[in-house]
């Protein structure tokens, strides 16, 4: 079991392997807050469907290091060498809500290694050629990514202390969000074992810093590096029509460019239903993928 991995630049990337040994691999990729111990298909599932699913840190979070000015096209690099560490050549690639435009930078840069790639609540890029980008967003989102963007000094001031609230709080977080979440989406986190999780989650993924975070931010709304109408291999993308953390827009206009794209909108899911979903979407990305 490689629990850590170093990268070719020196960094040490932590890695959790859950489910069948001998499974199929999938890579999870978590959200922003996230980790490695983030929302998952329960063990069951994972080993009746033959699942090994590969979890990693990305820089800054965690137990990972971070890699200062990351871009969302840098996610394929570490995941390659995750791949390489455990001898696979070739995986499936999902990724939620962050985690999902790094999912596609997989997807475009390693044609030859992803089988298919699932993007579950994702955003499109903050250039996106006719996309109103925060039409429908929550404001405490259009806040957060408008001054991530205009103001990227100001935004790192404000988060390192929110940061820190929510490290010896983990709660916390989801007390934020809660008026605005839709009543689905407040279903959902209401319930113990998800509730949990999450707080498990978001514990690690600020317990060393607030940069994973941080450079998370940046790069979504920054240059992702890649252009998604360059993925050849399918791609779900899979969104709520009432999700309002990451509209359904972002997915509808990446489901426009990208060839070889399949769109799944759930009329009364919103940002948290992707939690539900992940099986269905694991099914998918397991389809096509050599025993």
């Amino acid at each position: 079991m490689h629990d850590h991995v170093r990268t070719p630049d020196g960094r040490l990337l932590r890695v959790e392997i859950s489910g069948d040994p001998r499974g199929r691999p999938v890579f999870l990729l978590h959200g922003m807050p996230g980790s490695r111990v983030g929302p998952r298909p329960r063990p069951m599932f994972l080993y009746h469907c033959g699942t090994r699913l590969i979890s990693y840190d990305r820089p800054g979070y965690g137990g990972s290091d971070r890699n200062p000015g990351r871009r969302v096209v840098d996610v394929a690099q570490d995941v390659a060498t995750v791949a390489d560490a455990l001898g696979l050549d070739r995986f499936a690639v999902a990724g939620r809500s962050g985690g999902a435009p790094h999912a596609l930078a997989c997807a475009a840069l390693l044609p030859e290694r992803v089988t298919r790639a699932a993007a579950l609540v994702g955003l499109a890029p903050r250039n996106a050629e006719g996309l109103d980008w925060f039409a429908g967003m929550a404001p405490s989102n259009v806040n957060e990514f408008k001054t991530a963007f205009t103001d990227p000094e100001r935004f790192v001031a404000r988060l390192i202390p929110r940061s820190a609230a929510i490290r010896s709080d983990p709660a916390r977080l989801l007390e934020e969000l809660r008026r605005e979440l839709t009543d689905d989406d407040r279903q959902i986190v209401s319930d113990n074992t998800i509730r949990s999780m999450l707080v498990r989650n978001y514990r690690e993924a600020l317990r060393t810093s607030p940069y994973g975070w941080i450079d998370d931010a940046l790069a979504l709304t920054g240059d992702w590096g890649f252009d998604p109408a360059d993925i050849q291999v399918p791609v779900m993308l899979w969104h709520g029509a009432k999700d309002v953390f990451s509209p359904a827009s972002h997915s509808s206009w990446l489901a426009a460019r990208i060839p070889r794209a399949t769109a799944v909108l759930e009329p009364t899911g919103a940002h948290f239903a992707a939690l539900a979903a992940l099986p269905k979407v694991f099914r998918w990305l397991l389809a096509d993928t050599p025993d």
